[in-house]
């Protein structure tokens, strides 16, 4: 068994134990969050048996094994690094951190501490996903991967009325490449590795994060690009171009359904059934890692979650964007 406790007490938290409880070795020990009234609210709908309020307290207990993190990404970094350094394997959500210095600095928390670190990034850990990579010799010499994301904030309205939500404050390391973008590149990385160099734009908002934004790397005989946006909605799936065929990807968030269509005509559909929730691979994939001994992914790696922030800071720095958490 492998007790979790939970940091952050938002919506995809309560989708991460959901979809984790259906991993028989997964058991929900605890909750933490800064207000004891919220941890004990959402521990009574959860079924946690004990609260936090503490990170020091929780970092030190002997009865948790792992947690999960879904804070503002400004706090990725201080939280994990932490929790590390008591012993406890660490799954947090995406992106990994605010910036590449954040990610050194936790990849080499979890090595001195011999614990896993993994990215909490669902969509490479999907079958569809996996069925994608297996069949991509098969259309040729790839030469161009298309992705959006492009998902109207419901924050956005009152943003425009000018209340700032954590969605866009850069204190909070936020914004459309680090909420959206990221989902876009993290496969992208998983699939082709880093690129050569690349191009970034992006639509700054008056409060110094990115509304939207695109990018477009080389890697030599390819190009790949990515499309994001908090401010407009995209309906286009995901392509990977190669000389013989193409795949067409539904969402590149959550890849559930692909096909081929050859260059002869010729359709095949690569789908795999997803019988559970998307968090459920992910979550399998890190409470199957804990109980064989590793200390990292083979899909969602160190070297994936630090070469996909290596392209978000560069595409900040081209565009102007800056944390705090940068200083």
């Amino acid at each position: 068994m492998i007790r979790f406790a939970t940091i952050g007490t938002n919506w995809i938290t309560e989708a991460f134990i959901q979809a984790a409880k259906r991993v028989p070795s997964f058991h929900l020990q605890a909750v933490y969050s800064r207000q004891q009234e919220t941890a004990s609210a959402f521990a009574e709908k959860t079924g946690a048996t004990e609260t936090f309020t503490n990170l020091h307290e929780l970092a030190t207990s002997e009865h948790i094994d792992a947690v999960y993190i879904a804070s503002p990404n400004c706090f990725h970094a201080e939280q994990a690094i932490m929790l590390m350094n008591h012993g406890k394997h660490v799954i947090c959500e995406k992106p990994l951190a605010s910036n590449v210095k954040e990610v050194e600095a936790m990849i080499d928390a979890a090595r001195q501490n011999g614990v896993l670190l993994m990215e909490a990034m669902k969509a490479t850990c999907l079958p569809t996903f996996q069925a994608v990579r297996q069949h991509i010799p098969n259309i040729g010499r790839v030469r161009r991967y298309v992705a959006s994301y492009c998902q109207y904030s419901s924050r956005y309205d009152a943003f425009k009325q000018g209340t700032v939500a954590n969605a866009f404050n850069p204190a909070f390391s936020s914004g459309a490449l680090m909420d959206l973008g990221v989902y876009c590149l993290y496969p992208l990385i998983v699939l082709f590795g880093e690129p050569n160099e690349i191009q970034a734009h992006s639509v700054r908002l008056s409060s110094g994060v990115d509304g939207e934004g695109s990018i477009i790397l080389d890697y030599g005989d390819m190009e790949a690009v990515v499309m994001y946006s908090k401010i407009a909605n995209s309906y286009a799936p995901a392509e990977i171009q190669g000389e013989e065929g193409t795949i067409v990807i539904d969402t590149i968030h959550t890849p559930t359904q692909a096909h081929i269509h050859y260059r002869d005509g010729r359709t095949e559909n690569i789908s795999v059934p997803q019988p559970y929730e998307p968090m459920y691979y992910e979550a399998l994939e890190f409470i199957t890692l804990i109980e064989r001994g590793e200390t990292q992914s083979p899909i969602n790696s160190h070297a994936h979650s630090l070469a996909t922030m290596k392209v978000i800071e560069e595409a900040r720095k081209q565009t102007g964007i800056v944390f705090p958490a940068d200083e």
